[in-house]
């Protein structure tokens, strides 16, 4: 099969790359290279025959059906979007663009595409998408998002992704073209850019810096390994039914501080500081952000029971091994530190 990841040279699409060439497909890989990507992400993946590098932007509709007709992918896994809540606080156009625009674009390329091909019952547009389309949930509570709940976005990357799967529906219905929709909990996990709180936890502890935490910490997401991830759209992509949305979650719910502990424990022990204190005493409140929401739990009953998948590791092992990859890799991060807003967050000290 041969797949056209947009957004393919950042932190989930890459890993979504790598993977699906190391199961035998061929990749059109279409990016950007805006701020948050990185060509060093798919460099091992680079010099396969079955790939291809595309620097396009989505919102330019002339060169998306260039790399239609010359490619002739058999499906779209469609990532590329500006993904990052304190951003589109600051500047929410460019995510208005991006997300609602360039999918609206990646549609009718898409759509074009498939119908100059006859129709193939076996082309796929599967869309990637968020579980913060859902909004919030109560923070103490036992109830988790499911495909039936209403939409809530809270902040404007939320509502041009919620947008965006909007969008997806529309042309399932209205044009028949088959759709996928996935919604996903949080990732982290090697080659995360280091803008999003565990990769700026765990570089800022090895300088000595701040370890930012947003109002008390109480905040709870649920934790979802990049790799898994990759496999849960793969899986989707191969197995999943024309017009079916399914949420794909970590099964680890946490809230901020409990992680930025954790974090530091092991940090303690891969890297221990050179005075023999704990890594949790650098941990700093900052000012919370605009409508952050209090929890996110996804129930994954509908991928796990129709599509056999579940999350391989657990909250804990996940992080040993994106700490023990931090470690590892300073050669990939510490460039990315010189781009603007890189390691650091909105909030301000209270």
């Amino acid at each position: 099969m041969k797949i056209l990841v947009t957004g393919g040279a950042g932190f989930i699409g890459s890993a979504v790359v790598r993977l699906a060439i190391a199961r035998g497909h061929d990749v059109v890989n279409l990016d950007a290279l805006t701020y948050a990507a990185c060509l060093d992400n798919v460099a091992s993946v680079a010099e396969y025959s079955g790939y291809a590098f595309e620097l396009v932007d989505i919102r330019d509709r002339k060169s998306l059906d260039r790399i239609f007709a010359e490619h002739r992918p058999d499906a779209v896994m469609h990532l590329a979007a500006e993904s990052h809540v304190d951003r589109s606080i600051d500047g929410p156009s460019e995510f208005m663009e991006t997300n609602i625009l360039g999918t609206f674009n990646m549609l009718e390329a898409a759509r074009n595409h498939w119908a100059e091909q006859g129709k193939p019952e076996r082309f796929r547009f599967h869309h990637i998408s968020t579980d913060e389309v859902y909004g919030s949930l109560a923070p103490d509570g036992d109830d988790m998002f499911t495909e039936d709940t209403p939409y809530d976005p809270r902040s404007p990357y939320s509502a041009s992704k919620a947008s965006s799967d909007h969008l997806v529906r529309a042309w399932a219905e209205t044009y028949g073209l088959p759709v996928l929709i996935t919604n996903c909990s949080n990732n982290y996990g090697p080659f995360h850019f280091p803008e999003k709180l565990i990769p700026v936890v765990i570089i800022n502890a090895i300088h000595g810096e701040p370890l930012p935490i947003y109002g008390d910490g109480s905040n709870v997401r649920d934790w979802l390994y990049v790799e898994d991830h990759a496999n849960a759209l793969l899986t989707v992509l191969a197995k999943g039914e024309p017009g079916r949305t399914y949420n794909i979650g970590g099964e680890n719910e946490s809230s901020n501080l409990e992680l930025v502990k954790t974090l530091c424990a092991i940090l303690d022990r891969m890297c221990p500081r050179e005075d023999g204190k704990s890594y949790a005493e650098q941990i700093t409140f900052v000012a919370d952000r605009p409508g952050h929401d209090a929890r996110y739990a996804i129930d994954p009953e509908r991928i796990r029971s129709e599509l056999g998948w579940r999350p391989s590791v657990t909250v804990e092992e996940g992080l040993e091994r994106t700490v023990r990859w931090y470690l590892d890799n300073e050669a990939w991060w510490r460039p990315l530190l010189d781009r603007t807003g890189v390691g650091k967050r909105l909030g301000t000290r209270v």
